[in-house]
């Protein structure tokens, strides 16, 4: 079954690299008219089918105004909205007590109030369209302890997961669903690769060793994800926490 998204407008956040591009090309492919942020300064990919906007997520002012230009170029509502943008955004482990709180408002404002205020952001629309699909990206770190150790990036995977299954109900009775995304481990951006390379030999081996698949996903796995989330297959399917991670 060849799932299409023609006439459908699509925003992702973090849309760049890794994860985002890859959900962005594929929606583009399926005959979406999509639209994503990168950071500032970063280099737009090269693709004739995504439109690219510079966009500080963690200011919301900005992150609102992201979606409200959306809607004045396209003169509708966001159908699909895909809140990838997060991370660990350089950090590492920690002890709590010299952890800063620099550090921590870091983490948490890129993957916890950036995707409060993008679904903030097109709430009206949603509701008053009377449709919609609001897909979280959170991460296994949001159902259990981080291997990253990075307190912040646990606690607000965790938050997100929270997050979802609240608007969930929120949204229902407008026929708009709220759904999450949890990855497993994957090589899909600078921070991951670098905690990959640290693992060594020994650490690599039992990592894989732990996935029922014995092997790393790919992020065509994270985008088929959205995929299915998004279409009509999940008309009746909200609020849910679907783990990515070959069998954990």
């Amino acid at each position: 079954m060849e799932l299409q998204f023609d006439n459908k407008v699509v925003a992702i956040t973090g849309a760049g690299h890794g994860f985002g591009l890859v959900i962005a090309e594929d929606f583009a492919a399926r005959g979406a008219a999509v639209y994503g942020t990168l950071a500032p300064g970063q280099p737009a990919p090269e693709s004739i089918s995504v439109r690219f906007s510079e966009v500080d997520l963690t200011d919301r002012e900005a992150a609102s105004a992201w979606i409200a230009d959306i809607e004045t170029k396209t003169c509708k509502s966001i159908d699909i909205l895909i809140n990838n943008a997060g991370g660990v955004v350089g950090r590492q482990h920690e002890p709590i007590e010299g952890l800063s709180f620099e550090d921590w408002d870091a983490v948490v404002n890129i993957n916890l109030d950036a995707t409060f205020t993008t679904c903030r952001a097109v709430a009206r629309g949603m509701k008053r369209q009377g449709s919609g699909r609001i897909i979280n990206i959170s991460s296994n770190a949001g159902l259990r302890p981080s291997l990253t150790g990075v307190q912040a990036y646990t606690t607000s995977k965790h938050a997100v997961v929270g997050l979802t299954k609240q608007l969930a109900f929120e949204f229902g009775s407008h026929g708009v669903t709220v759904n999450c995304i949890a990855p497993g481990f994957f090589r899909s951006n600078p921070s991951s690769e670098r905690q990959w390379q640290g693992y060594g030999d020994a650490g690599r081996a039992a990592l894989v060793e732990r996935i029922a698949l014995k092997r790393l996903g790919a992020a065509k796995d994270i985008s088929s994800a959205c995929v299915f989330f998004a279409s009509e297959l999940a008309d009746y399917v909200t609020g849910q926490v679907l783990s990515v991670d070959g069998g954990r």
